[in-house]
């Protein structure tokens, strides 16, 4: 048995109660086969009467009780280990906190809780009763072929040793396959939910439709490694049934020779025929039923490494959410761009009141215009509108005079544009990963650069390896003053960037981290287009335009000068 799963078995009272029950049911069924046979055999040979059938028809019987039971305990003590493997592993999670579980992903977890522990059934509901049936069955089995037919039990304890030894030597690449399997399903599944939370971020900086090719490559993997294993367990069942089927043959052609030549006696003769099958049975079924039990093995093994405080398998997930060969951010900026809406009406699907209704601004190239207004009142409709995530029910959106639809289309209008969310979401990659997120082949010194623009170089020199510090999962070992100020970084990364969008990126934000990142925006916003979501003094007194938005509508529109007091 899995040491782990032994020692909570040992260390839970109802699961120790329901294994016992489970494995006893099983090795009582196992040997009931005994009996069954010497009345089988003995009716058949008429030595016994046709009274015997009433005999063998209890036996009968009470093997599909004690099968029933087995079944029943089986699932209890399933649910049990299942229930007790959750509840502990909630509660390390809770002690741990977000900011130490750096080398998982909440979906790699959610998987394991999951689909993960699920994947135990296999393994206490048939492989272990199995083990158990196996250690016992065959030894009382051999014990009566000895004392019936010497030469059948000589041959049968000659050959059934090579059903262990082939499934071990099956099994051995069995586990190795079922593991890079499980891998492979984990990965997919953190990877994808960081990738859904992160889908505002990676379509701003338009490297969502590569993030699809990635998950798609990570589900091939998982399939081929599927398809693997499921070629190893079939391989696996051709041994074994080869191996049981010709030991059985040597067994049963020499009984019929000698039965032929009257040397040996019709009802030892059927004892053996009916009993040397169930000494390979159950170590043919622990052989098959192997395979249905190695991921859930996998999965237990991740479970108690988390228990345990070990490193998962989120450190060595995907690492190509920001990096690959090609797709380059261009270099050159075009110039900061015109932007100009026209009776602009933006109505969320579901919702009777227009989140934009009839609103009209143009904004001059390279202005800084703050938005500013009541929570609701449409500003981050307006920055969704100008990222392209929401298209108009009504009017036009122009860049330089071609229709935003037109280039948002592609990804010609977002390899543009610089976006500093609210909320950044950082991914669970190294800082320089997350930093080269629009840029992917920045090099290493312009990440340094960025980061020394956005006034992160500091923070992230003190890190345990610097740069190359794999974040937790939406940045959780960091400050929200930190993360933001490598989602400047980010922006600092796109020197080919000439239109700025920022959504309060003070908010939240010590008056420290304030300055930082209002300084940082200030060299940020030069030469370029921004439009500025802020309700924080300090981040308005960067426009030269204040534009008021209530109700979905423009209410106020001043220039002012920079630095004015408001």
């Amino acid at each position: 048995m899995h040491k782990d799963l032994l020692r909570l078995a040992r260390s839970e009272r109802a699961v120790r109660r329901h294994l016992a029950l489970c494995l006893a049911a099983a090795v009582l069924a196992g040997l009931l086969v005994l009996v069954q046979a010497e009345l089988l055999a003995g009716v058949l040979s008429g030595r016994f009467a046709a009274a015997a059938l009433l005999p063998l028809a209890l036996v009968v019987a009470a093997r599909g009780v004690l099968v029933l039971l087995q079944g029943v305990a089986a699932g209890r003590t399933t649910t049990a280990v299942k229930s007790v493997l959750r509840h502990r592993l909630l509660s390390r999670l809770r002690d741990l906190g977000p900011a130490r579980l750096t080398s998982h992903r909440s979906g790699e977890l959610v998987t394991l809780t999951g689909r993960g522990l699920d994947a135990l059934d296999p393994y206490l509901n048939g492989y272990l009763p199995s083990v158990a049936v196996a250690g016992v069955v065959p030894v009382a089995v051999l014990v009566r072929l000895f004392t019936a037919d010497l030469a059948s039990a000589v041959i049968v304890l000659v050959t059934l040793p090579l059903i262990p030894i082939f499934g071990a030597l099956v099994g051995m690449h069995t586990k190795a396959v079922t593991e890079r399997q499980w891998r492979a399903l984990s990965r997919l599944g953190g990877h994808f939910l960081d990738v859904v939370r992160g889908l505002p971020t990676l379509r701003a900086f338009g490297r969502a439709r590569y993030q699809a090719e990635v998950i798609r490559r990570v589900a091939d993997e998982h399939r081929a490694a599927t398809m693997r294993t499921l070629r190893v367990a079939f391989l696996s069942s051709l041994v074994l049934e080869l191996a049981a089927s010709l030991s059985l043959a040597l067994v049963a052609v020499p009984i019929g020779l000698r039965l032929l030549g009257g040397t040996l006696d019709l009802t030892a003769a059927l004892l053996v025929l009916l009993l040397a099958p169930e000494a390979y049975l159950p170590l043919r079924t622990m052989g098959n039923r192997f395979h249905a039990a190695m991921e859930g093995v996998a999965a237990a093994d991740q479970a108690f490494a988390v228990l345990d405080g070990e490193s998962g398998t989120g450190g060595d997930g995907v690492r190509a959410t920001a990096r690959e060969a090609g797709g380059a951010a261009p270099r050159e900026r075009r110039g900061a761009p015109e932007i100009r809406l026209e009776n602009v009406t933006v109505r969320y699907p579901g919702r009777e009141e227009a989140a934009l209704e009839d609103v009209s601004l143009v904004i001059a190239p390279g202005e800084r215009v703050a938005l500013v207004g009541e929570s609701g009142a449409g500003k981050s409709t307006l920055l969704h509108l100008l990222l392209g995530f929401v298209t108009p029910e009504s009017g036009r959106v122009l860049v330089d005079g071609v229709e935003l639809a037109e280039l948002a289309a592609g990804d010609a209008w977002r390899r543009r544009l610089a976006f500093v969310p609210q909320r950044p979401h950082l991914f669970a990659v190294s800082v320089a990963d997350n930093i080269r997120l629009g840029s992917p082949a920045a090099t290493a010194e312009e990440v340094r650069a960025a980061a020394r623009a956005a006034h992160a170089d500091g923070f992230v020199a003190e890190l345990p390896e610097g740069y190359d510090t794999v974040l937790g999962e939406r940045g959780a070992d960091l400050s929200a003053g930190q993360r933001q100020r490598v989602a400047l970084a980010r922006a600092f990364c796109r020197p080919g960037a000439d239109v700025l969008l920022l959504d309060e990126p003070t908010a939240r934000l010590d008056g420290r981290s304030e300055a930082a990142i209002v300084a940082a925006t200030r060299e940020l916003a030069e030469d370029r287009t921004a439009v500025i979501v802020a309700h924080r003094p300090a981040m308005i007194d960067l426009a030269g335009r204040v534009v008021r938005i209530a109700d979905g509508r423009v209410v106020s529109d001043s220039t002012m000068m920079i630095g004015e007091s408001r």
